[in-house]
């Protein structure tokens, strides 16, 4: 009898189906990429997707600014290293155009516009997502290849049925898709498969000793970007992070694990979601997601 395929295994399938299906039907691509965990596999899944042949299409990153070091360093050497071309459209770049005013806090509600116009200006009619409906309960409600309107829009209610994992790729002018191989995947699948495959990650992952400062429950990093309030004592502590944002409202959480295994052990542990625990964003309100997602967001 054959072996039975392992939980990876299978879910490696379905993203491998999925990011071949989109390349097969769509005339101009791109996969997101942030340099956070979950773009980090899904660039993976796509090496393994289209081998032997190069990655065909462009890695693009929606740059708020505001980004930690380590994260864009690891980025630009990622896509070096895979000779894939880097497109980074700027937040910084629609604030001085004019396109969006300078937000007061984080700049992750202004990546929307700034994506919107990437879109527009390369002409990409898909474009590859890391998120996974296990973070948060606006992604529960999307769909591995989640229909976008003309004005970039994502409405719950006008999706398309996805039975036996056969896709409709059918789309106007100006309309696009989002695709999102890692859909069924959780944070601890995306730790078991970054240690099975050794796919490397930013540093700022692993338990480090970093400058931070207790605002609403969080840990946020020391940054020139946010002011800390009177009485937010700095204090250095050893830490990682969960989840890879803007510097402005992505915490970390107290932790020394350092390798990959021990990641897995205190994730094995915790009863709360990566972006429940360290994205300030996210606790705006119980839509915080969904609004942005409506409006064009990732």
């Amino acid at each position: 009898m054959p072996a039975e395929l392992s939980r990876l295994d299978l879910l490696e399938s379905e993203a491998v189906h999925l990011i071949r299906e989109v390349v097969a039907e769509f005339d101009r691509p791109a996969l997101l990429f942030s340099g956070g965990k979950d773009s980090a596999v899904l660039l993976r899944l796509a090496e393994k997707a289209l081998a032997p042949a190069p990655i065909p299409f462009p890695v693009l990153h929606v740059d708020t600014g505001h980004n930690f070091e380590e994260v864009l360093h690891f980025r630009d050497r990622r896509a070096a290293e895979l000779g894939v071309r880097l497109v980074v459209a700027s937040v910084q770049d629609s604030i001085d155009a004019g396109r969006v005013a300078e937000p007061t806090g984080s700049r992750n509600r202004a990546q929307t516009t700034t994506l919107l116009d990437a879109i527009a200006e390369h002409r990409f009619d898909a474009l590859f997502g890391g998120a996974r409906r296990d973070e948060e309960r606006a992604r529960a409600k999307e769909r591995m290849l989640s229909f976008r309107d003309a004005f970039g829009q994502w409405d719950p209610r006008n999706q398309r049925p996805e039975l036996w994992n056969l896709y409709n790729g059918m789309i106007h002018p100006g309309e696009n898709v989002r695709a999102f191989p890692l859909s069924n995947w959780t944070e601890r699948d995306v730790w078991a498969y970054v240690e099975r495959e050794g796919v490397e990650l930013p540093s700022l992952y692993f338990a480090h000793n970093r400058k931070v400062f207790e605002r609403d429950g969080m840990l946020l990093a020391d940054n020139p970007f946010l002011p800390r309030d009177p009485g937010e004592q700095l204090v250095e502590r050893s830490v990682r992070f969960r989840t890879v944002g803007d510097m402005t409202c992505t915490g970390a959480v107290p932790s020394t694990a350092t390798t990959v295994s021990e990641v897995i052990a205190e994730i094995a542990a915790t009863r709360v979601s990566e972006r429940g625990q360290t994205r300030a964003d996210d606790r705006t309100s119980a839509a915080a997601m969904e609004d942005r997602k409506r409006e064009g967001y990732f």
